[in-house]
């Protein structure tokens, strides 16, 4: 299927603001892409694109004052199946894993592991190791917290997540994310599109999305705690050890935002 893909954030600047933007598909999608998905803003300004430490694009420019608006519109190619299933997926030993998922074990701002690991052993010692552990611990978190956007908070950390009880999707990651690493299972945050594609109606309002992506039998696997669910069209823009490390956009100075828009709709 083809998937038309963008957003369109629009700012008030109070004073020239530099910026950092991270809405650029991932580039393990690029070849998916049936045109490059330049970055374009109202007004114009100056680009310049780097990865960053994770491999994700990035685009560094100074908004001016006033309204700004930054936006991107892309089509993509998907294959229309929902995320994979590997019910035999292994869990490797620690000693066993490449140097390069290593850190995702470790704890990070948002994935307090220190506090919750006693609650993690606990919970999921008893499930058997490998993909059967993954399900149990998005299963714990879909069914642990509610979903209440109206709740969002910039920094709330997976203990305060499950004490709390509610959260939005990147609060669902966190919390799986940081019961994967206690159980010594690589977890990493992913953000980007998914549609409503194979959904029942009423569509809520377009939005990014966050799920977390497991190392198991030596590669990497989709799991989405919060929907808890295989979906179609989902399409990476990036990874990191938590949100912290894949902001939308960052910006050095106050600004308000004033619009939003966000798409992924199948075209026919």
């Amino acid at each position: 299927m083809r998937l038309r893909l963008g957003c369109r954030l629009k700012y008030e600047m109070q004073q020239a603001t530099p910026m950092i933007a991270m809405l650029n598909v991932h580039f393990s999608r690029f070849p998916d892409l049936e045109q490059a998905d330049f970055l374009r803003s109202v007004p114009t300004v100056p680009f310049e694109s780097y990865r960053d430490s994770f491999g994700n694009w990035c685009t560094r420019f100074v908004a001016p004052e006033g309204l700004f608006e930054l936006g991107t519109d892309v089509i993509c190619r998907d294959a229309g199946a929902p995320d994979p299933v590997a019910p035999d997926a292994i869990q490797h030993a620690v000693q066993d894993l490449p140097a390069d998922t290593l850190v995702y074990l470790l704890g990070s701002r948002y994935c307090d592991t220190d506090l919750l690991s006693d609650l993690a052993w606990s919970l999921f010692e008893g499930s058997p190791p490998g993909w059967d552990r993954v399900q149990a611990i998005c299963d714990f978190v879909h069914q642990s917290l509610v979903f209440d956007y109206m709740k969002a908070s910039a920094t709330r950390t997976a203990s305060q997540s499950h004490a709390e009880g509610y959260g939005v999707c990147r609060d669902f990651t966190h919390l799986a994310i940081a019961f994967c690493r206690c159980m010594n299972i690589p977890a990493r945050y992913c953000t980007g599109y998914i549609s409503d594609v194979g959904e029942p109606e009423p569509y809520a309002p377009g939005d990014f999305a966050a799920w977390m992506e497991v190392y198991l039998s030596g590669r990497w696997w989709t799991f989405d705690p919060r929907n808890n669910a295989r979906r179609k069209g989902r399409v990476l823009i990036a990874i990191g050890r938590d949100a912290a490390d894949v902001p939308l956009t960052h910006s050095f100075g106050a600004n308000t935002l004033v619009d939003f828009e966000v798409w992924a709709d199948e075209l026919a």
